[in-house]
Formats: structure tokens, sequence, C-alpha cells
């Protein structure tokens, strides 16, 4: 696998994602394991930020301190994405957030495109594209192509994600070689119905509790 795929290891991260591939887990703690997780996920992803010097005043002397350069902006995909986003909002609270309106056609299994937050020029110089599973990774190529026809080249480009299967993770390379992505883990499967086995199901229901909905 690419050298740009970065997998987070660490005994909490495990754990809680343990807990939220349980088919026992309620929505409300599902949501809070996604957050989480996602929180992590945005931190380790942040490390190789550009710094700039700030000039500051102690309540005991001046002193010099750093500030992060680029302008950062999220792009949660709908509507899974969305229980990614307050927690990247933690880390980077004046970042911009334009939603992506994309699902996957269930014969198909092919990315659909419906909505579309981005506006004229990108206003920033650094894209967290936050997209929870990706599967067969049609729907985060689909996402890829709108950001970098936005403007945003590949290389300024995060692909933030809590699962992925290994035939997603090739698809994505494949079309968009030297993407970063993060990742707390990387399932073997998929299903005839496209989805990751063992997976964490329909993360959009399981946010939402809309599973036994018909």
């Amino acid at each position: 696998m690419s050298s740009d795929l970065h997998v987070l290891s660490h005994p909490l991260v495990n754990a809680r994602l343990t807990k939220l591939r349980q088919v026992s887990t309620s929505s409300k703690e599902f949501r809070e394991g996604i957050h989480e997780l996602s929180l992590l996920l945005g931190y380790e992803a942040s490390r190789d930020l550009e710094e700039i010097a700030v000039q500051g005043q102690s309540p005991i002397s001046a002193f010099t301190g750093k500030a992060v350069k680029p302008r950062i902006g999220f792009t949660p995909v709908l509507r899974a994405g969305l229980g990614m986003t307050d927690a990247l909002l933690t880390l980077f609270p004046e970042a911009p957030v334009y939603h992506l309106g994309l699902y996957r056609e269930k014969v198909s299994l092919q990315p659909v495109e419906y909505y579309s937050k981005l506006p004229a020029s990108p206003p920033v110089d650094l894209v967290y594209l936050l997209d929870p599973l990706i599967a067969t990774g049609g729907t985060a190529t689909a996402a890829l192509h709108m950001i970098t026809d936005w403007g945003i080249p590949v290389n300024k480009i995060k692909l933030l994600c809590i699962l992925a299967s290994d035939d997603g993770l090739k698809n994505v390379f494949k079309q968009f070689p030297g993407i970063e992505i993060w990742v707390t883990a990387v399932d073997p499967q998929l299903t005839s119905d496209g989805l990751i086995s063992p997976g964490l199901g329909d993360t959009g229901d399981r946010l939402n509790n809309t599973s036994k909905e018909q």
C-alpha cells in the first residue's frame, strides 16, 4: 500500500473502534465514538502543518509563539461526514465547512452527486475531506474530483476516515496517487453489496438512529 496511507496504531483507538463495531452499541455511543476517533485523526493528520511565528504578551513578558500558517477548510461528505465535523472544528474553530452531497446508487454502487457548497474559488490552502468509510472508494474519489476540479491540488488534501477496505484504498490511490489518507483501521473484505466486512454497518444510519426505519 502507498506510503501516503497512515493507519493510527494506539490501544485507545483500537478499543474505541471495537466498541463502534458492536451491533449493540447505541446511536449515542456511536456518535461519541466517531467524534473521539475523528479528533484523534485530525490531531495526527495535522502534525506536519507549516507554522509561522507570532508575537504575544504573557502576564510576565513578551514572547514569540507559533500559529498554523495554511488556511484550512473542511469538506464533509453528507450525511455521515457530519459526524466527524464537530471534532475537527474543536481543533480548527475558524475553519469553513463546505458540505458535499454524494450518495451511492444501490444497484450500480456508483456515486451520485446531489449537492455542493463549494464557492466559486477556493479561499483555503488545505482541505480536510471527511468521510467515515472508504468501502469501494467510489464516493471518496467522486468527492476528490469535486475538490480538485474546484482548484485544490491533490497534495493539499488530507482524506480522513474511520475505516477503509483494502479494495477501496487501492481504488482511491489508483485515481489519486499522492493523496494523503488517515484512517483508524483497514478491513480486508467487501460484501457483494459493497459493504466493508466486518466494518461498522451503515454509518449514517447509526449516527442518526435511523437503522430501523423502513
